[in-house]
């Protein structure tokens, strides 16, 4: 009985001290032509630019985009957001959270076959993704307002060059 409880307490010790190394990005190969997510078609891609445009008319539109990655979330390589000249970053989360991208992707361009729509973020989710980013402290209880943005939720990402 005392071997099996001593057993029950290394399995969690073990589960507990290697659960921050699971939680972190992939690393695969980032090199023109990688897939994250389902396969996809770049024949019709438009720049993300075009979002706000596709958008104006209709409040969802099925996509597929090109564009420089920013910034990946360190924590997972659950999100990562892309370039929009003159705009704030269009906000890209993968679709029921059901692949994860490297780190490496950041100043990569790459095609996103998604849906993109504009939502509020409220300031709670804002905060997760800035605690994610790992922002300082002021940085996150700076955040007050919920954000209007454009967000688009990926099937699947090809890294173009």
């Amino acid at each position: 009985m005392k071997d099996q409880k001593a057993l029950w307490i290394i399995v969690v010790c073990i589960a507990f001290i290697s659960s921050p190394v699971l939680a972190q990005p992939p690393k695969l190969p980032v090199t023109p032509g990688a897939t994250f997510g389902a396969s996809l078609s770049k024949e019709g891609a438009v720049p993300v630019a075009e979002l706000p445009g596709m958008l104006k008319a209709k409040e969802t539109a099925d996509v597929t985009v090109i564009g420089k990655v920013m910034d990946v979330c360190p924590k997972k390589g659950c999100w990562m957001s892309i370039e929009m000249p003159d705009h704030e970053p269009v906000f890209v989360m993968m679709k029921d959270y059901g692949f994860f991208v490297p780190l490496e992707l950041i100043g990569k361009k790459v095609a996103i076959d998604g849906q993109a729509s504009i939502v509020t973020t409220s300031v709670e989710e804002l905060r997760h993704y800035a605690e994610d980013a790992k922002k300082s402290k002021e940085e996150i209880e700076a955040i007050t307002a919920p954000k209007k943005e454009i967000r688009l939720t990926a099937n699947g990402i090809a890294v173009l060059e």
